[in-house]
């Protein structure tokens, strides 16, 4: 193809994907946006929240005290792209990726989901790295597009657990790199 004709192309080409970039960011929320990192790629998920009967004992009133009500306990999911397993989701919260690349975060941030029968969509800053991979270099995860998850109804035996299905993207995230520049020269 001549060149002339290759870089009007790849300009159309660098705009469409900078406009489809800008309105991706332009739907997550500003408490849970990361402005200054650079997305390393999105991941579905499909699994299920867990959570359990327990006796809220950090309550102020004497009324509530003791009162039973269902407790978050982890996430158990597949990450899917293309229709084909690369990954999972769990406790931790941890996500690893096929290619041996693995990260852990704890929450930033959070806004609600769209219904009341949606989890939170989420920031979380990693606070653990492992293997060499697509996750190698993330330090924001955001949890977004959720459907389902959230807990209804109360629960009446401790120690019972529920499993409540959900999907959700997670946007992993790695910082952007900037240019440092010092002097070299010794005074």
């Amino acid at each position: 193809m001549n060149t002339l004709l290759k870089m009007p192309l790849m300009a159309i080409l660098l705009a469409t994907v900078s406009l489809l970039s800008t309105e991706a960011s332009a739907q997550v929320p500003a408490q849970i946006a990361a402005p200054d990192a650079t997305m390393v790629g999105t991941i579905h998920a499909e699994g299920a929240q867990l959570y359990e009967c327990k006796r809220d004992s950090g309550s102020t009133s004497s009324a509530q005290s003791g009162t039973l009500s269902w407790k978050f306990r982890e996430p158990i999911a597949t990450l899917i792209v293309d229709g084909k397993t690369i990954g999972r989701h769990y406790a931790g919260p941890n996500w690893d990726h096929s290619d041996g690349s693995g990260v852990k975060a704890k929450l930033a941030s959070s806004v609600p989901g769209s219904t009341p029968n949606d989890i939170p969509w989420l920031k979380l800053e990693v606070t653990e790295r492992r293997g060499n991979g697509i996750l190698s270099d993330v330090a924001t995860v955001q949890r977004i597009n959720t459907k389902g998850g959230a807990v209804q109804g109360s629960c009446e035996n401790e120690g019972n657990y529920r499993i409540e299905p959900y999907s959700a993207d997670y946007v992993f995230l790695r910082k952007n790199e900037t240019t440092e520049y010092t002097s070299s020269v010794k005074r």
